[in-house]
């Protein structure tokens, strides 16, 4: 027992050692920083080290693995056949021969039982279009019977028992210059940019979800500065309040009003702190460093920027031109089309008749050995209703139609984002202007509360009404301030800019842009 004490006393102090421990370097880096967080630091360090950017360009990879996939339908191929048979033969010409295949004098009619074989190698190449062709060397060989009367009967090689062979197979009718193989290869290469719309698609989510959350950070921050501010005003005056009930010139009912006010800002404060840490951890999910987020303090908040110009009709009309052609929702139903039209042609050559065209040299060994060199052949087949052509047609034109409809209201929908995010910024401009007028105004009516009550005309419930408006007021003017960088984000992401990576010259200010987390995915040089 005395020996457990003293192993679990011994234990106790490794015990407290063994916590999580932090990058001493980053923790320092962020401890002695004091440049403010800006929106160009957010969206940089969203593109450099986001993990679900960098799982986004997987995608690259998977299209270049269908690409190699398709390809491998026509990938040149090595083949090795070998071929025996045992066989008789009952022909005169060929009557066994004393010391060949008998010791003693053969009866004429006696069969004679002779083996003959082939080896072939050769190599078979595809080509899209529907034909492949193959060509290697044949080596026979059997005893000595066979090798008296084989015949090679042309493109002799080396010897007397190797020949040159030459093969192949055509499509002539269906499968003639678009096939399944072909069909799937064309698709395969539009994967590629499939998979960039889809990391932009990505890119344009996380910009705008990270730009929305940091200015919902920015007015937590700046929102739970005023009410403290509040609360140490409160303070002072339930002190002051105090002084005054000790000289008789306020009642004491005047003390439990102000300690009311301080208790009610206080619990406000913490609410608004709490609000605070709030945002900022979720803030943290879009600031990475060495894979781990990382948690903004508050004093990193900046001031809100100004005004900005409003665009004009004609830049207007040039957003919609350009979201057109640079929002990854509508660029990714064009890519869905063009996937279609491959569907729709490989289903319109499934209406004609299937003619194979075939020839290859004799694969049964005794036709090769009496001189019958190669088989061609031609395959003819047609359905007589051709449902399953006309039904796969019927379905990819129906899909062609539907995909046409999504484009038009895609692209609808496009005009009506760049529309609605410039009606964003005129409604949130005027209510930065109407809550900053509204705030000057409080700020008076305060002022001059502060003064009746010093001066003996008012009492303490009208200054803390007063001051609470004064709240409430810089509440409204924070939201409204925040609503118009948000909406000014929002025209970005309606044109389609945020789908674009970040400058590189943003980039280099905080990591490498090479091993951004928005290039993961990209061919490297070598082969795959």
């Amino acid at each position: 027992m005395i020996a457990l004490v003293l192993a679990i006393v011994t234990l106790l102090p490794m015990t407290a050692l063994a916590e999580p421990v932090m990058d001493s370097r980053a923790v320092q880096a962020q401890a002695t920083r004091t440049a403010p967080l800006t929106i160009d630091e957010v969206l940089a360090r969203i593109e450099l080290t986001h993990p679900l950017l960098q799982a986004a360009g997987a995608e690259r990879t998977k299209a270049r693995a269908k690409i190699l996939k398709a390809l491998g339908a026509w990938e040149p191929k090595f083949h090795n056949n070998l071929e025996a048979e045992r066989y008789e033969t009952w022909n005169l010409t060929t009557a066994p021969v004393s010391g060949l295949t008998c010791t003693a004098p053969c009866p004429p009619l006696q069969p004679q039982r002779l083996m003959a074989g082939f080896n072939d190698s050769k190599l078979e190449v595809g080509h899209p279009w529907g034909f492949k062709v193959n060509g290697g060397l044949r080596q026979g060989f059997g005893d000595r019977g066979t090798l008296v009367f084989s015949s090679i009967p042309d493109l002799q090689g080396f010897d007397r028992m190797q020949q040159f062979i030459i093969g192949g197979s055509f499509k002539l009718l269906r499968g003639l210059m678009i096939n399944e193989e072909y069909a799937e290869y064309q698709q395969a290469e539009l994967s590629g940019p499939q998979a960039e719309i889809k990391v932009a698609q990505k890119r344009q989510d996380l910009y705008l979800a990270g730009a929305v959350q940091y200015w919902d950070w920015q007015v937590a921050v700046k929102q739970a500065e005023i009410v403290k501010r509040a609360l140490a005003v409160a303070e002072d005056r339930l002190v002051q309040v105090e002084g005054l009930a000790k000289g008789g010139r306020v009642a004491p009912l005047d003390v439990v009003e102000a300690n009311q006010e301080v208790q009610k800002r206080r619990e406000a404060a913490i609410a608004a702190q709490r609000k605070v840490e709030y945002e900022q951890y979720k803030l943290s999910l879009f600031l990475w460093e060495q894979n781990e987020p990382v948690t903004p303090r508050q004093e990193w908040a900046p001031e809100f920027q100004g005004e900005t110009p409003l665009p004009t009709a004609d830049e207007i009309a040039t957003y919609k031109v350009e979201a057109k052609e640079d929002r990854p929702e509508v660029r990714d139903l064009y890519i869905e089309a063009k996937m279609n039209n491959i569907d729709i042609k490989l289903a319109k050559n499934k209406l004609l008749p299937k003619l194979d065209f075939d020839g290859h040299p004799a694969d049964a060994a005794t036709d090769w050995i009496v001189g019958v060199g190669y088989t061609w052949g031609i395959h003819f087949e047609v359905p007589l209703f051709q449902r399953g052509a006309r039904g796969k047609i019927m379905g990819a034109e129906v899909q062609q139609q539907q995909l046409a409809l999504k484009q038009q209201y895609a692209e609808q929908q496009v005009n009506l984002d760049v529309d609605n995010w410039l009606s964003a910024i005129v409604r949130s401009r005027d209510r930065v202007k109407a809550a900053s007028e509204a705030l000057r105004l409080a700020k008076t009516l305060e002022e001059g509360e502060r003064k009746r009550f010093n001066m003996g005309a008012t009492t303490v419930l009208f200054v803390n009404l007063r001051e609470r408006n004064v709240v409430e007021s810089a509440y409204q003017l924070y939201r409204a301030q925040a609503d118009y960088a948000v909406a000014r984000g929002g025209m970005l992401w309606a044109r389609g800019v945020l789908a674009k990576p970040w400058p590189t010259e943003s980039l280099a200010k905080y990591g490498n842009p090479i091993t951004a987390a928005g290039t993961y995915g990209f061919q490297k040089p070598g082969r795959d």
